[in-house]
């Protein structure tokens, strides 16, 4: 992933004394909320966390549940999954749906004037309800034995996720309902054989949002990026404690500067024509 990822980064950084609005993404929040430390060197000193690879299985589940919700949503028709919930909605029709759902160059985004963040967040779907609510809708996919929830602990970042929609959306004039709903989508592995498909069941989860610590967070999160000082080491985050016990090991003789010349791929050679 060495080609993607670049470990000190020059553009996008956070200046204090810029009158541009600053992009602040819904990702980058809950980064705060998970570790200020990586925050702070990612917005601030432009020193990200290196990227995960890409869930290409979650993404491909994602598209089609787009394209099969945009095909009632295009009818005016409810989903058989709303029918067999018995959920009083069907997909919401807007000109800016695909522009909301464009994580890249688009999103749901409101100008937070106190702090001049730009604040973003991509929607999967949403929904409209018979009182004219809108209903925010994640997707999410999986494989797991067990009862599908959102009760463990990791899913809470979930949950914020979907409450910042909800106040981005609010913030944006929008009627929105309380509750939201994933669309959990469990891999089967009790199949006797692959037979070049993968078979999914689907599960229809709510939640009941309460956007009222976003403000606040986002506060803080601009209080953290505008001073000069770092903040403390969380050592509730794997990064944190894997570069505190990197420099606990490694001496300070021994410590050299990283190339960063980046090699082209047909410039790298094997010796012998061997991998090994």
């Amino acid at each position: 992933m060495s080609q993607y990822y670049n470990p000190i980064r020059s553009k996008n950084l956070f200046d204090p004394n810029s009158k541009i609005p600053f992009n602040l993404s819904r990702s980058k929040i809950d980064l705060f909320i998970d570790c200020p430390r990586c925050f702070y060197l990612d917005r601030k000193l432009g020193v990200g966390r290196p990227p995960g690879f890409p869930f290409n299985l979650n993404s491909a589940v994602d598209t089609l549940l787009k394209k099969e919700f945009d095909l009632h949503r295009a009818k005016g028709t409810q989903h058989p999954l709303m029918k067999s919930y018995g959920i009083d909605a069907i997909p919401f029709a807007h000109q800016d749906i695909d522009h909301w759902r464009n994580a890249l160059r688009g999103g749901v985004a409101y100008l937070h004037e106190p702090t001049n963040f730009m604040v973003k967040g991509a929607i999967d779907d949403l929904w409209i309800n018979s009182s004219d609510e809108l209903i925010v809708v994640d997707y999410k996919a999986t494989s797991k034995e067990g009862e599908i929830s959102i009760d463990a602990e990791w899913q809470e970042s979930y949950k914020r996720q979907m409450e910042i929609y909800q106040w981005l959306l609010r913030k944006n004039g929008f009627k929105v309902s309380k509750t939201g709903y994933f669309v959990y989508c469990n891999g089967k592995t009790d199949r006797e054989a692959f037979d070049q498909k993968l078979e999914f069941e689907i599960f229809l989860l709510p939640y009941t949002g309460n956007d009222s610590w976003v403000e606040t967070a986002i506060t803080e999160a601009h209080q953290c990026l505008s001073t000069r000082v770092l903040p403390e080491a969380n050592m509730d985050c794997d990064y944190c404690r894997y570069r505190d016990a990197a420099i606990k090991v490694t001496p300070v003789a021994n410590i050299r500067p990283v190339e960063t010349k980046i090699v082209k791929k047909k410039e790298r050679k094997h010796k012998n024509g061997t991998l090994f």
